[in-house]
């Protein structure tokens, strides 16, 4: 395995598309007033921004809910899934120009009875195993984004070579940008934190 290394601002300001697999085996802790979890990242979604990629929340411009899309890269964009689950990205590219990298599963490494706590009855495969689980087992409230990942309460490690990984549509993506022509979901093949691909009804082909 590849030795970790904590990255500069610069290594986050590049197309998402060339960020997301190099973020596949990154540490991310994050220290909650009840204690620490850290994981490691087996799942990303590239998305890109304003124009260009019409699974993107920034696609038809800035709006409040995205404005963090808009900001420094390598810092956190948070929203609500279904007005329920939260989800977490790390922003993408220099300032204004909306792009991020959705992380999608992982495993623990580092708080795992926390964690478990977190979400009781839940086998430690999929303690983080899919966005919305993985916000709730490191603790990360939706009041945390815009928050920078290079800083307390965040620490966040990046392997010094990139891992084999694959790629392929994006998971749960409507209309154009859940297509083929867009395989910017990226993860590590037979790792335990990769979700399962599920193909949006309407995503096309």
């Amino acid at each position: 395995m590849s030795g970790l290394v904590t990255p500069d601002r610069e290594f986050f300001a590049q197309d998402p598309v060339v960020l997301a697999p190099l973020l596949l085996g990154a540490v991310l802790s994050y220290d909650a007033p009840d204690g620490r979890v850290a994981i490691r990242l087996s799942e990303v979604e590239a998305y890109r921004g304003v124009g260009e990629d019409p699974g993107s929340h920034a696609f038809r411009g800035r709006t409040p809910r995205n404005e963090v899309m808009f900001g420094a890269p390598g810092h956190l964009y948070a929203y609500f899934s279904y007005g329920m689950h939260v989800c977490l990205n790390i922003v993408a590219r220099p300032a204004g120009t909306s792009s991020g990298v959705l992380m999608r599963g992982a495993t623990i490494v580092d708080g795992l009875e926390l964690a478990r706590s977190r979400r009781p009855g839940v086998s430690d495969r999929d303690l983080a195993r899919g966005p919305g689980r993985l916000a709730k087992a490191l603790g990360v409230p939706l009041e945390a984004g815009g928050s920078d990942l290079l800083s307390p309460p965040f620490a966040l490690q990046v392997p010094a070579t990139a891992l084999h990984s694959a790629s392929g549509p994006r998971t749960g993506v409507g209309g154009e940008g859940g297509g083929s022509q867009y395989p910017w979901r990226f993860w590590l093949p037979g790792d335990e934190g990769v979700s399962p691909y599920r193909r949006h009804k309407l995503a096309a082909e």
